[in-house]
């Protein structure tokens, strides 16, 4: 009897101790616990620590209640001003009902995942390209309330999403590179002439003030003088003032009145033909050959209001310019015979003259 007796006792502490271990389950701080009953959901979820259930009976699932961190596979989509990008982005989100988790949804997991992908597919089709360079944060909260929406209703929350890269097609990185390169120059230029006008302001102004006094110009043309020693001292500068130019100027037209008074002169000077001959005026016609044409008879010198010889007729200019109409002798068979005073004419100016028509 005492035999039987201990090996009953031995066995019901093994029993308990192995009733004991399938009952007992261990909890950890980040999870929580969900027990199902023969297939039925039981109120109340299981805090961290030790618990216990009833063993073949109940069913305890283990829900972890940290923030999930995944990555949105790549996408292919066209923006709203058909630009084609390829775009992916990050996903946190928690648990926050285990029992709506695991009722709700076969896997919450599986779910969010494809419902970040169909939403990053909708927000690229509605932004355009510069939204989604340069204003990302609207539209990772945009994206955030679209994922957000049906995942509370499986017990999870959307921490945040963010949008990772952004490709680009190489056309359009060119095409971009081009329009930031020719805004920079733009910028430049604007500079550059917002430069040059306050230049010429302060040059004026220092016009201005130079010219109450003309010593500060000599000065300021000796310190530019000097510069250019400093660099290369085998530069010699002579200053050639502008006044001498201005004066130039000036003194040109006298020079030119005293050469046409010169020429005229010299006109005068010359013989003039015999009083009974006629005079026959040269021409110069448009092949540059000279023509000639009996002109009527001169007035006798002896008459009253005849003019003298070598004088200018009346309404004519005061000088003849070269190439237009001059007198001169008529051409007659028998050559007159030559005043003392005047030079021989050469063999060319001889036959030239015998061979013009009388």
């Amino acid at each position: 009897m005492v035999e039987e007796l201990v090996i009953a006792v031995i066995a019901a502490v093994c029993a308990c101790g192995l009733y004991a271990m399938a009952a007992a389950r261990v909890v950890r701080q980040y999870e929580r616990g969900v027990v199902f009953r023969l297939g039925r959901l039981q109120e109340g979820i299981r805090g961290p620590g030790f618990t216990t259930i009833l063993p073949f009976v109940d069913k305890l699932h283990k829900v972890n209640m940290q923030i999930v961190t995944m990555p949105v596979p790549a996408q292919d989509g066209i923006t709203r001003d058909n630009v084609t990008v390829r775009v992916d982005a990050v996903i946190y989100f928690k648990v926050v009902d285990a029992a709506e988790a695991l009722v709700r949804v076969e896997d919450y997991r599986f779910a969010v995942s494809q419902m970040a992908q169909t939403s990053l597919r909708s927000i690229i089709g509605k932004s355009d390209l510069d939204d989604l360079l340069s204003n990302r944060e609207k539209l990772n909260q945009g994206l955030e309330l679209m994922i957000d929406s049906p995942a509370i209703g499986w017990g999870v929350q959307i921490d945040r999403v963010e949008i990772k890269d952004v490709s680009l097609p190489e056309t359009m990185k060119r095409s971009m590179a081009r329009q930031a390169e020719a805004d920079r120059e733009r910028r430049a230029r604007v500079i550059n002439a917002d430069a040059e006008l306050q230049a010429s302001k302060k040059l004026a102004e220092a016009a201005k003030e130079m010219s109450g006094q003309p010593a500060a110009l000599q000065l300021r043309l000796l310190q530019t003088v000097v510069a250019v020693a400093a660099e290369k001292n085998s530069t010699l500068v002579l200053p050639f003032p502008v006044e001498l130019l201005r004066f130039l100027e000036r003194a040109t037209p006298a020079e030119a009145v005293q050469a046409v008074q010169a020429v005229s002169g010299a006109v005068q000077a010359a013989p003039s033909p015999p009083a009974d001959q006629p005079a026959v005026a040269a021409t110069t016609g448009p092949t540059g050959a000279a023509t000639t044409a009996d002109a009527p008879d001169a007035p006798d010198a002896t008459e009253p209001g005849a003019p003298e010889p070598g004088a200018p007729e009346p309404g004519a200019p005061g000088l003849a310019a070269p190439g237009l109409t001059t007198t001169r002798p008529k051409v007659s068979s028998v050559p007159p015979s030559v005043p003392a005073s005047a030079p021989p004419l050469d063999e060319e100016s001889q036959k030239r003259q015998d061979a013009q028509p009388v």
